[in-house]
C-alpha cells in the first residue's frame, strides 16, 4: 500500500508537470509573459521543497502528501475561471508549491522503504512520471478542452488524495534535530548535488514547458506537436526509467549521471539542429531515454550519501533543481523575444555540458556516507 501511494502520487505530478506547455500555446502570451509564469511555478516549487523536507523528516510523509495533494486538486479546480494573466499566475504559483511537497513527499517515501537498492526503485517510482507526462499531452493534443483537462486531473487527485490518507505511512526520524540544518547544509557533496540538479531541471522542464511551442515554430501541426511531447519525449522518460531501474543494480549510480549529461548534450544540440520532422521525433525520443534516469539517480545518490536528514536533504536538492527552472525561464523567454525559440533552447544542451563536469567532482564526493551532524 505504501508503494501504491507513491506511485500514485507521483503519476499527479506527472500529470501536472507538462500541463504549462500543453497549454501555453492557448494563452496567447508575449515570450517574457510565458518565461514569468514558468518562474512563478517553478518559485512555488522551490518553496515547497525547501520547506516539505523538514517537515516530512519531523513528522512523517503522510502530513506533507496530504497537504501537497490537496493544494494541486485545488489549483486544478480553479485553473479554468482564472480569468486574467494575474490570475495564471496565482493558479500555477499554488500548483508549484502542491507538486514540489508531492515530488518530496512520493520521493522520500519510496526512498525510506527501499533503502538498499533506492536507484533502482525511485527510478521505477519515476517512470509514472513518465506515464503521466504521457497522458496529459495526449489528452491535451487530442481528448480534452483545457477545461476538460483541468477539472479531469483535479478529479483524480482527490481520488489519489484519498489513497494515501487511508494508508499507514513511517513516522518522522527519531532523533533528527533542526539544529543539525547548517551543518547538513554546508556538506560539499551537497552543494554539488544541488548544482547537478539546478542544471537538469532546467533541462528536463525546458523541455516539458517549450518542446510543444518549439515544435508548432518548426511547423508541426498540433496534434502531431502534442503526440512528439508524448510518444517521444514523454515515453522515453518511461522507457529510459524502466532500463535504468535494472542497469542500476549493477552500475555505480554516479556512472549513470555522468554518461546520461553527456547524451543530453549531444541529443538535445542535435533536435535543435534538425529540419527534418521524422529526424527531429527521434531526436526528442532520444533525448527523453537521456534525461530519464538524471532525477531519480541524483535523488537516490542524496539517499545513499546522508544518514540523517535524508528527506532534508533530498529537500535541498529539489530545491534547487526548481531554481533551475526559475532561472532558466526568464532566460528563455527573453532569448525568445529577441532572437528565436531555437536559439533560446540552447540554453538547455549548455546546462548539460556543466553537468558533465559537475558529474565528474561528484565521483569523488560521494564515495563515502556522511552524518548530518
Amino acid at each position: 500500500m505504501l508503494i501504491l501511494a507513491a506511485v500514485l502520487a507521483i503519476l499527479v505530478y506527472g500529470l501536472i508537470a507538462p500541463m504549462l506547455g500543453a497549454l501555453l500555446p492557448t494563452y496567447g502570451l508575449t515570450g517574457d509573459q510565458e518565461g514569468t509564469l514558468a518562474m512563478v511555478q517553478a518559485l512555488g516549487l522551490v518553496l515547497a521543497s525547501l520547506a516539505a523536507g523538514p517537515v516530512i523528516d519531523k513528522r512523517g510523509n503522510k502530513s506533507a502528501l496530504v497537504v501537497g495533494l490537496l493544494l494541486v486538486a485545488g489549483s486544478l479546480f480553479a485553473a479554468p475561471n482564472a480569468g486574467s494573466f494575474a490570475g495564471l499566475l496565482a493558479v500555477y504559483f499554488i500548483l508549484g508549491i502542491g507538486g514540489g511537497i508531492v515530488v518530496t513527499g512520493a520521493n522520500a517515501l519510496v526512498g525510506a522503504v527501499e533503502p538498499t537498492r533506492r536507484g533502482s526503485a525511485l527510478n521505477f517510482l519515476n517512470l509514472f512520471f513518465g506515464l503521466g507526462g504521457i497522458l496529459t499531452t495526449y489528452a491535451a493534443s487530442h481528448l480534452f478542452t483545457p477545461v476538460t483537462l483541468c477539472y479531469s486531473i483535479a478529479t483524480l487527485t482527490v481520488i489519489v488524495l484519498a489513497v494515501n490518507i487511508a494508508t499507514k505511512m513511517p513516522a518522522g526520524e527519531i532523533g533528527f534535530r533542526l539544529s543539525e540544518l547548517p551543518t547538513l547544509l554546508s556538506n560539499p557533496a551537497l552543494l554539488l548535488l544541488s548544482f547537478f540538479l539546478f542544471l537538469y531541471v532546467a533541462c528536463e522542464v525546458g523541455m516539458w514547458n517549450w518542446l510543444n511551442s518549439y515544435l508548432l515554430s518548426r511547423n508541426f501541426d498540433p496534434g502531431r506537436a502534442g503526440s512528439v511531447v508524448s510518444y517521444g519525449f514523454a515515453f522515453g522518460l518511461l522507457v529510459g526509467r524502466l532500463i535504468i531501474s535494472r542497469v542500476l543494480l549493477r552500475v555505480p549510480s554516479v556512472v549513470v549521471i555522468f554518461f546520461a549529461a553527456i547524451l543530453i548534450a549531444i541529443t538535445t544540440f542535435i533536435m535543435l539542429r534538425l529540419e527534418s520532422q521524422a529526424a527531429i521525433t527521434i531526436a526528442v525520443f532520444c533525448a527523453g531515454l537521456s534525461m530519464a534516469p538524471v532525477f531519480p539517480t541524483t535523488l537516490a545518490i542524496t539517499g545513499d550519501t546522508f544518514q540523517r536528514g535524508v528527506a532534508t536533504a533530498m529537500g535541498v536538492v529539489i530545491t534547487c533543481g526548481w531554481i533551475g527552472l526559475a532561472v532558466s525561464s526568464p532566460i528563455i523567454g527573453h532569448i525568445k523575444n529577441a532572437s528565436s525559440l531555437r536559439n533560446a533552447l540552447l540554453v538547455i544542451p549548455g546546462c548539460a555540458l556543466i553537468m558533465i563536469l559537475v558529474s565528474l567532482a561528484l565521483r569523488a564526493s560521494v564515495r563515502r556516507p556522511v552524518m548530518a551532524a
